[in-house]
């Protein structure tokens, strides 16, 4: 394995990082600007951060703006109208249960992923990936799993598994627009990707909302200082979300960012004060375990 096949596993460890801290952040402002409100902050705050992140790439390569061609459209906006639901809905999630369970939920998504990846892009799917896949997934929904209750019927369930499904059909689309690309630089390619898609969201957020419910844009400039940090912690988790789809198939990266619910357990254990039970740990070690046979196979 040569240094630079370890690159994708690096960027989607830091995306995971970065969007542990955003989603603390835009869950807290759920309360006050509700699930559209708190939606949009991601996309409004972290357009002048990923534009920033793509002059940066222009000064450091030397170069222009890349062309993209018009097979690359379908798939970025599909990308971006993915993300739109899937934010949403994982906002809906945490509102239903705890943060944990509902990361937990959301979660799911590595299976759904390899099967969009395989039939959308043609992303291979072995035999040890697809057991890293199960595996992984198996213990994130042990962890999400309570005692003596179902959660057959549960809202956060179909919430989180909803926001899994769309999570994963975003990812295929942002993949497949910077496969599209066909730019030498993978940088530039991922980079141009998401400064693309975030300002395409926040354009159509912004205007659904200056049309429908102006009180909430107010609100959200109010809040502009937690807002810049979902924005900006939003922006710099998409950079390197894309920086690991340029170089790996979305399944594996999604499966690796399974790490996000372990970061996720460290939130609720040392900021919120929970404790971790013994169901949460075997759930731990099963998404270890699946990780590091993720990582084997590369």
């Amino acid at each position: 394995m040569s240094d630079s096949s370890w690159l994708w596993a690096v960027f989607t460890l830091i995306a995971a990082a970065a969007q542990t801290v955003r989603n603390a952040t835009q869950r807290e402002l759920t309360a006050r600007l509700g699930t559209v409100g708190a939606t949009h902050v991601r996309f409004l705050f972290g357009v002048p951060f990923a534009l920033v992140f793509l002059v940066g790439v222009m000064l450091a390569f030397a170069r222009g703006l890349p062309r993209p061609p018009l097979v690359y459209w379908p798939w970025i906006i599909g990308g971006a109208g993915a993300q739109f639901a899937a934010t949403a809905l994982m906002l809906m999630a945490m509102g239903e249960r705890s943060f944990v369970v509902a990361i937990a939920y959301i979660k799911t998504e590595p299976v759904q992923v390899a099967l969009f990846g395989l039939i959308l892009l043609g992303d291979p799917l072995t035999l040890p990936l697809a057991a890293a896949i199960v595996i992984a997934t198996a213990g994130v929904v042990l962890m999400s799993l309570k005692p003596g209750a179902s959660a057959g019927g549960s809202p956060a369930m179909l919430l989180g598994i909803g926001a899994g499904a769309t999570f994963g059909l975003s990812a295929i689309g942002y993949r497949g627009a910077i496969l599209r690309l066909d730019d030498p630089s993978f940088v530039m390619a991922a980079t141009f990707t998401l400064a693309v898609g975030l300002a395409m969201q926040s354009a159509l957020l912004s205007f659904y909302l200056w049309r429908r419910d102006r009180s909430v844009l107010a609100a959200i400039l109010r809040d502009w200082r937690p807002s810049l940090v979902a924005g900006f912690m939003g922006a710099l988790a998409s950079q390197f979300w894309y920086l690991a789809f340029a170089l790996a198939s979305a399944a594996s990266v999604r499966t690796l960012a399974l790490v996000e619910v372990l970061f996720a357990q460290a939130v609720s254990r040392f900021v919120f004060g929970q404790p971790t039970s013994a169901r949460e740990a075997a759930g731990i070690a099963l998404i270890v375990i699946g990780v590091v046979l993720l990582i084997s196979v590369h």
